[in-house]
């Protein structure tokens, strides 16, 4: 069945072996460890390039002229486009064969990397990155179905660790690359430095699997779910990403499209149910776990992903870091997941894994709650520190909830679940990067006039005082007043949507509960999980 579900790993089955013929399980490269990095190279390039903006967002709006939240287009549109691509990938590794498809996607990937760093406008710049994400969808599954079938069965955990740790470095290495890029360079080598890297894992890994053995066919494509997908997914998000500049529904613009996104989700959800060959398995829902581990899972990285979008844009516009020190500030997130996954993936099951889950959200509710009590005094390390502790949570996140929405799958339904899971997740944090800077936004400016109506131009003492302000000029003195009150506005902002992201995270361990034992039967291998 073409499914999502090929997205995370059933593209990498092994065809059926002909007699006479070579098997793909007979076949290894000329080279194992030149073909791992190659596609390690491809996973890392892929996975870093939807962190390493984060921290240039401030810079871009600013090179471009857009606002904070048209920055976030950027995000925005490549995670929405992964998510569109990603049930593609098996159809696409069945119709031109699995080798073909990661050379292809990743030097089309470079091909869109080049053109985000010649764009000389947000909205350029935004096509640019939507064609990029829609590239990047296949790219994941691909290379992990491609890493696999080069190892023995008895060393493929070592490959899936492997993978693990390159997915996790990534998100961590690209604020510090993207800033340092950003402040020593220009922003628009965040996405040449590409290039050199693509081409030469595209390179590599096609030279070394030259020859492997793939079985190629014309399966069906499901066109009705593919286009209602597109269309209901497309729409949502320009509408979340327009809204605010437009003015929400008293835009005609935005009352079509909400139109067009209730109409191609409603159509979307119908066909998939009753299909027979759906583009998304949408019945998997029927399983309790699954269900209950999918909805913690949306919620919960949509709140982080939130984290990520943020804070360093708070960093740099509030606080007036430059992109390298806002990554330096972001990165310690990353420290306890390196150290602490290889033990997590040990040792897990010896907990019960909702236990651990719960343990992780409450560590990512309390940090919330820290930055909510931020102000625009707090230093350096009081930011790093949360950060690191956060790290706590993010260890033991992905794992346990993942093994949770797995568990009680059948064997030919996991990657299936796995994939939808994916699927689900990227468009959760694509959302919900939309809606924080949209409330970031809209909050600041509701209390920004909240504030100036204690600054009254009749009273004497206070035009003194904005006089002081300025040396003596009050223009100038105005004008340093009104930044105060758009900063504490903003800091104010912030520290109201780190409340909120804090009870959500609280919120989610009821889902995690609703799951139940036994969680390690049917679990099959991680995917979609960590990256």
């Amino acid at each position: 069945m073409t499914t999502i579900a090929q997205e995370e790993g059933a593209a990498g089955l092994p065809p059926g072996p002909e007699a006479g013929t070579p098997t793909l399980a007979d076949f290894r490269p000329p080279s194992v460890a030149l073909t791992t990095l190659g596609l390690a190279l491809a996973s890392f390039m892929q996975v870093l390039d939807t962190t390493i903006a984060n921290v240039s967002l401030a810079t871009i709006s600013g090179n471009l002229g857009g606002s904070a939240n048209q920055a976030t287009w950027v995000i925005t549109s490549f995670a929405v486009s992964t998510a569109i691509a990603l049930p593609l990938t098996g159809w696409l590794a069945r119709r031109f064969g699995e080798r073909k498809l990661f050379m292809w996607s990743t030097l089309g990937f470079v091909f869109a990397s080049f053109l985000c760093g010649l764009a000389h406008s947000m909205g350029l710049l935004v096509m640019a990155r939507a064609l990029q994400g829609l590239l990047a969808g296949p790219m994941y599954p691909v290379t992990q179905a491609l890493l696999l079938s080069i190892y023995p069965p008895a060393k493929r955990g070592h490959a899936l660790a492997l993978l693990a740790m390159v997915t996790v470095v990534a998100p961590i290495a690209g604020p510090i690359l993207g800033g340092w890029i950003t402040d020593n360079y220009s922003w628009e080598w965040i996405f040449f430095i590409n290039i050199p890297i693509g081409i030469f894992a595209s390179t590599v890994v096609g030279a070394q699997l030259k020859g492997r053995p793939e079985k190629t066919d014309t399966p069906k494509m499901d066109y009705v779910g593919l286009l209602t997908l597109v269309l209901g997914v497309g729409a949502l998000q320009i509408l979340l990403d327009l809204g605010n500049d437009e003015d929400w529904f008293s835009s005609t613009k935005i009352v079509i499209l909400a139109i067009l996104a209730v109409i191609g989700l409603a159509v979307f959800i119908i066909w998939e149910l009753t299909d027979d060959d759906p583009i998304v398995d949408l019945r998997l829902f029927r399983h309790r776990n699954f269900a209950a581990g999918t909805l913690a899972m949306v919620l919960a990285y949509g709140a982080f992903f939130s984290v990520g979008i943020l804070v360093p844009l708070w960093l740099q516009y509030d606080l007036g870091y430059t992109a390298i020190w806002a990554g330096f500030a972001t990165a310690p997130i990353g420290i306890l997941p390196i150290l602490l996954t290889p033990f997590v993936g040990k040792y897990a099951n010896r907990f019960d894994l909702r236990m651990l889950a719960s343990f992780a959200f409450i560590a990512m509710s309390f940090t919330s709650f820290m930055r909510a009590g931020f102000n625009l005094d707090v230093d350096f390390t009081h930011v790093a520190m949360v950060q690191l502790f956060q790290g706590l949570g993010v260890a033991l996140f992905f794992m346990p909830v993942l093994q949770i929405l797995l568990s009680d799958l059948a064997q030919h339904e996991i990657a299936a679940g796995s994939g939808l899971m994916t699927f689900l997740r990227t468009l959760g944090g694509s959302f919900s990067a939309s809606l924080t800077t949209y409330a970031w936004s809209a909050r600041g400016a509701t209390h920004h006039a909240q504030l100036t109506e204690h600054v009254s131009t009749l009273d004497p003492n206070t035009m003194q005082q904005v006089a002081q302000y300025g040396g003596g000029d009050i223009q100038r003195g105005a004008a340093v007043v009104e930044r105060m009150i758009s900063n504490q506005a903003s800091q104010i902002s912030f520290n109201e949507i780190f409340y909120l992201l804090g009870i959500i995270f609280i919120c989610v361990i009821a889902f995690i509960w609703v799951a139940k034992p036994p969680f390690g039967a049917k679990a099959g291998p991680p995917g979609g999980g960590g990256h």
